[in-house]
């Protein structure tokens, strides 16, 4: 057994090495200027469930979490999609309260426009997005996080797009009444359910963005054939750095993407960026299940002792730089985004990318990198509102 008083010396330590570390990634004035003078998009960040689970007002500085305005004005971001998640729960899928938890995370987002409209903004559509950033607000425009709030009719697909929803990701963690998932080994529809098939149709009519982080290969591939619009991964990385881990995509599926129109949201998770971090997890798993195998109970502090044998493997910015620049050479500058996870991966993320100010690192990063001033903008917005532009077109005319 490890002391408390080792425990904490050894925790400070490692804490301070990682800040030292980050301390050595500084972004230029030019990288900050390019990222406060850019419309800055992040297709995933998961503000509603944070302050659903723990209230906490995000229009000030806040001590904890990946977001806050101050954070988000220093790091340039103007344009997050909050998330409005859904935990793939039976007591959610199966008994109805999806359609209620939606809704009052959305009536959160509502609340944090009207109590600091100086501030921020509800946005709904690309032309919401570009008038709120000459007006300096912070546009909040929101994507739902697992389709289970549509509950099986079209009316509430209506109702969440009236709402403000622009995409939904299909489904979460489990096999849902629309799509399976890719993380549930029961593949129970074999792709989309019937239901799903149509409601992708809907979904293209509407001018709703189809999100295809999550769903089971099989589903993305039914999506590419079914869908008349631009589809959008909101929130993935690549299998290429990530062997074996479906929830991230590969070269063929990038290949059908760029088909297609659409645009990956590169996810800053360590754990989406780096195998040695998804295999971290996984042994600190076993280990567990072992230690309750013995019959020991497991102390409230087991992972920090955990993490002071077993350093975690944090990501580096250059890493994710590399899924960046695998999009690029594959398939091209127009079909890379940002979709960060932010409050949704815990304290996983990256050296350099820690909160919402981090954006200018990676715009630095970009720099380095030979990215012109014009590619790193179409990274950080212009990607993602040309595929939000064609799907409102498209539904113009359907």
């Amino acid at each position: 057994m490890i002391k408390l008083s080792t425990l904490v010396v050894a925790i400070s330590l490692a804490l301070t090495s990682q800040a030292q570390a980050e301390q050595t990634i500084t972004a230029s004035d030019k990288a900050i200027k390019l990222a406060k003078d850019t419309i800055l998009i992040d297709t995933h960040i998961d503000v509603p469930y944070r302050i659903h689970e723990n209230w906490v007002d995000v229009t000030k500085a806040t001590t904890d979490g990946d977001f806050d305005y101050p954070r988000a004005v220093k790091g340039g971001l103007n344009a997050p999609f909050m998330s409005i998640y859904i935990p793939a729960h039976l007591e959610f899928e199966d008994k109805g309260k999806s359609y209620q938890l939606a809704n009052q995370m959305i009536d959160s987002m509502e609340a944090i426009a009207q109590r600091a409209p100086d501030k921020f903004a509800i946005a709904s559509s690309s032309t919401d997005i570009e008038e709120q950033f000459k007006q300096g607000k912070l546009s909040i425009a929101m994507g739902m996080e697992n389709g289970s709030p549509i509950e099986g009719d079209m009316k509430n697909l209506q109702h969440f797009y009236d709402r403000g929803i622009r995409y939904i990701t299909l489904a979460h963690s489990q096999s849902n009444h629309i799509s399976d998932s890719s993380y549930d080994i029961r593949r129970k529809w074999k792709g989309l359910s019937p239901f799903g098939k149509e409601l992708v149709t809907e979904m293209n009519n509407i001018g709703m963005l189809i999100d295809v982080s999550h769903i089971s290969d099989d589903a993305f591939y039914q999506v590419m054939d079914l869908s008349k619009t631009p589809v959008i991964a909101s929130h993935s990385s690549l299998r290429k750095y990530t062997p074996g881990f479906e929830r991230n995509m590969n070269d063929d599926m990038l290949l059908a993407l760029k088909e297609n129109g659409g645009v990956i949201q590169i996810n800053f998770g360590s754990s989406f960026v780096t195998a040695k971090a998804g295999s971290w997890g996984k042994q600190l798993k076993s280990t567990k299940e072992s230690v309750k195998k013995d019959g020991t109970k497991l102390s409230k502090d087991f992972d920090a002792a955990y993490r002071v044998k077993n350093p975690y493997p944090f990501a580096s910015l250059e890493q994710v730089l590399d899924h960046i620049d695998h999009v690029v050479e594959l398939i091209g500058i127009d079909y890379v985004g940002i979709g960060s996870d932010y409050d949704g991966v815990g304290d996983s993320l990256p050296i350099g990318l820690k909160d919402v100010s981090s954006y200018p690192n990676l715009v630095q990063g970009l720099m380095d990198r030979d990215y012109s001033d014009k590619d790193i903008k179409k990274i950080l917005s212009g990607n993602l509102l040309r595929v939000l532009k064609q799907a409102q077109e498209y539904a113009k005319k359907h």
